[in-house]
């Protein structure tokens, strides 16, 4: 067993030194202490860096079918009034959704910025058409204007061409007019009235809109209803002058937000030159999965854009307005957050406390013995 004992003990790796034979120098000091330090800081960064989980990133072939996609937006048009600005969405597919009212919010805004009125309703007012006729057509070019009372007609000659005829025809016949946004001529006169009231203010439009995940676009277009009607209303004259579609973007995103996500929009701000016109955004929208450290999937998109102004100044003239046009990727990419394996920090560790003490120990035996060196030198005269 003794014998055992003493082979044991020869494979000791570590052969002890009697401390009478120990030497220690300033310069080792010196050494020591910034080994600590940097082994200190070394523990530090590593520790963090397991508690703190890395991304890995992995791109792959979209492959979905039929999925829908949420925009997000913030817009502000200083210089555009809410009454006169529309949300349209269209797509490649055919589908089309024409003055969106449902999910966004408009917001009123003075010359300064600040906010009048903050409704969450319809964004656009009552799109202006040519006035209904009595015999339930529209107004023709040339036609004389004749419109219908909606029943309380006294003769068959009788016309209501405003709202307070028609009022006053419902009122001799003893009926309550309950609901005048369904006359034609109170839906005119109030969209008319409204641009008037809020001629040179501004408008902020949030919300978000439910598409396709096809190829389309979706824009802002003021006036949109006054120039479909292609009709002369003489209190809308100043629509005619054109619009100032200066715009500020504060917030654009498709889908959910995800750690790390960039959206390149956001606080993007554009200035109209003198003349009125069309401003464009090109967007590619690359599908995206967040996967967190629980497993959790976040769906999302990431996207990158260009941007192009048309001059209101050709033939034919184009529809004034903000326009997004955006198409998809066909490569997805894949976000999965991953935290270090207990193993993997060990070894790091270990590997810090080796590496630093075993450098450290090669750089104090260089300057010992080049101290001893130099020393032995000046004792033999060859250095004075």
């Amino acid at each position: 067993m003794e014998g055992f004992l003493q082979k044991l003990k020869g494979l000791d790796a570590y052969p002890k030194v009697n401390e009478d034979f120990y030497k220690r120098t300033l310069s080792g000091g010196v050494v020591t202490l910034v080994a600590s330090v940097v082994m200190l800081l070394l523990f530090v960064s590593e520790t963090r860096s397991y508690f703190y989980s890395a991304t890995e990133t992995k791109l792959v072939v979209d492959t979905s079918r039929g999925e829908r996609l949420r925009v997000n937006f913030d817009v502000t048009f200083p210089s555009v009034p809410c009454t006169l600005l529309s949300v349209d969405t269209m797509d490649i597919s055919g589908e089309q959704h024409h003055d969106i009212r449902h999910d966004i919010e408009k917001k009123r805004l003075d010359a300064h910025g600040n906010v009048i009125e903050a409704r969450k309703e319809g964004i656009g007012g009552a799109k202006i058409e040519r006035p209904l006729q009595k015999h339930g057509g529209r107004l023709g070019k040339g036609e004389e204007y004749c419109g219908t009372c909606y029943g309380a007609e006294e003769s068959d000659e009788q016309c209501c061409n405003s709202c307070e005829e028609v009022r006053d025809a419902y009122k001799k016949k003893g009926w309550a007019l309950t609901n005048p946004d369904l006359i034609d001529q109170c839906t005119r006169e109030d969209f008319v009235e409204r641009v008037k009231t809020q001629q040179g203010e501004g408008c902020n439009v949030h919300g978000f809109l439910d598409v396709s995940k096809v190829a389309g676009n979706f824009h802002f277009a003021p006036g949109k209803g006054f120039y479909e009607s292609n009709m002369n209303v003489p209190e809308l004259s100043v629509l005619e002058q054109g619009f100032n579609i200066t715009h500020k973007i504060n917030k654009l995103s498709f889908g959910t937000d995800f750690p790390g996500v960039v959206n390149p929009l956001n606080g993007a701000q554009w200035t109209q030159p003198a003349s009125d016109g069309t401003y464009q955004y090109f967007i590619k929208v690359v599908p995206t999965i967040y996967t967190d450290i629980r497993g959790r999937d976040i769906h999302s998109n990431q996207f990158s854009v260009t941007e192009h102004f048309r001059d209101g100044n050709v033939r034919p003239k184009p529809q004034p307005g903000v326009f997004f046009f955006y198409d998809f990727s066909p490569i997805k990419v894949i976000f999965t957050e991953e935290n270090k394996s207990l193993l993997h920090y060990l070894t790091n560790l270990c590997a810090i406390v080796g590496g630093v003490f075993t450098v450290s120990g090669i750089i104090d035996s260089f300057i010992y013995h080049g101290q001893k060196a130099l020393k032995k030198k000046m004792e033999l005269g060859k250095y004075r």
